[in-house]
């Protein structure tokens, strides 16, 4: 295992999502953690991102509903699974919900001042590919849900200008674009209507500006929706395989294969109630569990369309993992399991680069 550590170390990851803005924006019982201090809490500081040799990700802007955190759901106490049945979360308001995602895209901006040349956030390609070279963390700013976005659009282009490259269309509940997938198991993706006429727009426009739309969340007939729609590669920054895990969370095969036939990407999660068969939110979920869910995606729709997307600080890890420092023991199970050179560098960051190059350059899709 030794040498095998040693052959990686220098292997950068990108990310497809976390959410650490969270606890600093939004801090639990106001108690702030300093981002560049090394934490006992969370899964996510300075210190460890570069133990773990994490170049960069989609740091997302999350709204929680005002009587909660709605970052994880329940847990059954008799059974010990997670407790999926829960209804759809309830619509947010738009200008609470404009407050917030404002909140969180100042508390990364401050970050990036405050890093002292060490933390980029990124728009462009060459930027991202800079970063990664020069060992600079490379940070897309992501939104996990359009709720801060009108109807009319305003705000979206607004937004860009401030440096907004990926947009999540639903989190798990409704809002004026598109409808997303309650947190139930064992249940189908297929939980609701289709995009709204302003979802439409909404694609359209994002395909125009170079906006990743995120299908994380969203439930079947929304994803049904924009593959039909888009003209860029589908990109599901954080979820697995549902035939491994019946989650509402996790793609079918169908969708598996139209995201490989649109040269698209999904970045596996590491939550292990999306990772098991049995649904459980079990800490002692075995690294074999991340590795299962690449495994049957790579052989599905190809190595070119399956990279990371951990979900740190929003989800559970495995203790095997524990948290970002932990990503080179990941990439050691990849080797161990017969991943090579080019297939470790596509799955750690070479397939979120193509696919973001592809994205944020609209003229591209078209030659």
């Amino acid at each position: 295992m030794g040498a095998i550590m040693a052959s990686i170390t220098n292997l950068p990851v990108f990310d497809g999502h976390n959410d650490v803005l969270l606890s600093i924006y939004l801090p639990k019982n106001g108690q702030k953690l300093s981002f560049f201090n090394r934490n006992d809490q969370g899964h996510i500081d300075w210190p460890r991102l570069r133990e773990g040799g994490l170049g960069g990700g989609f740091f997302a802007v999350f709204v929680p509903s005002h009587s909660s955190s709605d970052k994880h759901p329940g847990v059954d106490p008799e059974s010990g699974n997670t407790a999926y049945e829960m209804p759809i979360a309830p619509p947010i308001d738009h200008t609470y919900a404009r407050e917030i995602t404002i909140k969180g895209m100042a508390s990364l901006f401050r970050l990036e001042s405050q890093s002292e040349g060490q933390m980029r956030v990124v728009r462009t390609a060459e930027e991202l590919d800079t970063c990664l070279h020069d060992g600079i963390l490379a940070a897309v700013l992501h939104f996990e849900g359009a709720e801060a976005i009108d109807p009319d659009l305003d705000a979206l282009y607004v937004f860009y200008q401030a440096g907004l490259r990926s947009l999540g269309v639903a989190w798990s509940r409704a809002n004026a674009f598109a409808e997303g997938v309650p947190f139930k198991f064992p249940h189908s993706p297929d939980t609701g209507p289709g995009l709204s006429a302003a979802g439409r727009e909404l694609v359209k426009a994002c395909n125009q500006l170079g906006i990743v739309l995120d299908l994380s969340h969203i439930n079947e007939k929304g994803f049904w929706d924009i593959a039909n729609l888009s003209d860029a590669p589908l990109i599901v920054t954080h979820a697995a395989a549902y035939t491994l895990c019946q989650s509402t969370r996790n793609l079918t095969d169908k969708q598996l294969d139209a995201i490989g036939e649109s040269d698209g990407v999904v970045g596996v999660n590491f939550h292990v109630a999306f990772l098991r068969a049995d649904g459980r939110l079990e800490e002692k979920t075995p690294l074999s569990e991340i590795v299962r869910h690449i495994d049957y995606i790579a052989e599905r729709i190809g190595i070119d369309h399956v990279a990371l997307g951990s979900d740190f600080d929003g989800a559970t890890m495995p203790l095997e993992l524990g948290d970002v420092a932990g990503m080179p023991k990941l990439l050691a199970h990849l080797r161990q399991n017969g991943y090579d050179d080019e297939a470790l560098r596509k799955v750690a960051h070479e397939n979120w680069m193509r696919v973001l190059r592809r994205t944020w350059n609209p003229e591209s899709l078209n030659p």
